[in-house]
């Protein structure tokens, strides 16, 4: 008799990327500036997460809008990593983004398009697959397409949430605000900049702490994710408040940081682990990620290796 294997984790990307990472000396107006190494990835919140669920040994699928040359492009790049995929197409160009590394200061310069326009039409077929998915989590991540209806991910969310099944959401803007105010996540991600956007206001700490809890106790989610840099980051849920630290490592580009701990999280629940963690895993994933150049993520050797010192080491804040 077989055993069913349970089905992948689904993301959803509704404003996708082919990621263009290089790096040059300097920097300079006018003139040509010569680039090298350069390197083409996948890229876009749910794309991202799908490559480092799957980079951690899970199951996901990931799912996109893309259209035109560059869409094609992306599917390659996925295919070439092993992602299991699934291409909605749209009839504007998949949106290319561009990052410059530069040597002699270590500054990154990112370029990064609003990308194609999509119409109400273009996103059905992605409601479709988030009702009818077999998978206990559906992770959308990343900006809303130009003139894609405010409301989308929260009309995601009631369609996985009527199944039984947990929407977990990383956005900003009108998409995040939207979905916290009309629908019930599982798990929320905003960043600190994020989150402050949401609740109109500069945050200190206590402040931070105190939004993610609001949140909660408002029933709009129930974990909050707060990543907050070099600051490290938090957790709020029924069972209070978790602060941890950021682990310290030399970081050489920013890049994928919030998609890596956001990845590691989910891979992590539905492996069965508590919030606190798979939170901590995500933790380890962000400062695994931080150590790669460009568009680079996470590896899981490194996640692992990170996230057993820190849990050696203790690192803990106390929530104020």
């Amino acid at each position: 008799m077989s055993i069913a294997r349970p089905a992948p984790i689904l993301t959803i990307t509704l404003n996708p990327a082919v990621d263009v990472s290089s790096e040059t000396e300097t920097v300079r107006p006018v003139r040509k500036v010569r680039t090298s190494n350069v390197r083409y990835d996948p890229g876009g919140g749910g794309i991202n997460v799908a490559r480092v669920i799957t980079a951690l040994g899970g199951k996901a699928e990931a799912y996109f809008l893309a259209g035109g040359e560059t869409g094609s492009l992306l599917t390659r790049l996925l295919q070439a990593e092993g992602i299991a995929n699934h291409l909605v197409p749209i009839e504007g160009q998949t949106r290319i983004s561009f990052m410059v590394h530069e040597r002699s200061t270590g500054l990154e310069y990112r370029f990064v398009p609003e990308g194609p326009p999509v119409q109400s039409r273009e996103l059905e077929p992605c409601l479709d697959v988030v009702a009818s998915h077999k998978g206990q989590y559906v992770v959308a991540s990343g900006s809303l397409p130009t003139d894609a209806p405010p409301d989308i991910y929260a009309r995601m969310a009631k369609l996985v949430s009527a199944r039984g099944a947990k929407f977990v959401l990383d956005s900003s803007g009108t998409g995040l605000d939207t979905a916290l105010k009309q629908s019930r996540l599982f798990l929320v991600k905003p960043s600190r900049g994020e989150l402050e956007q949401f609740v109109g206001r500069k945050l200190d700490d206590a402040g931070v702490g105190q939004a993610a809890s609001d949140i909660v106790a408002s029933g709009a989610a129930e974990i909050v994710a707060i990543t907050m840099g070099v600051d490290g980051a938090l957790l709020a849920s029924a069972q209070g408040v978790l602060r941890v630290p950021a682990i310290h490592v030399r970081v050489r580009s920013a890049l994928g940081a919030g998609d890596s701990f956001l990845g590691a999280m989910v891979w992590a629940l539905s492996e069965g682990r508590t919030p606190e963690e798979a939170f901590r895993l995500g933790v380890a994933a962000g400062a695994a990620a931080v150590m790669k150049p460009g568009f680079e993520l996470c590896r899981r050797e490194e996640v692992l290796a990170l996230n057993e010192a820190a849990l050696q080491t203790g690192g803990e804040i106390p929530a104020r």
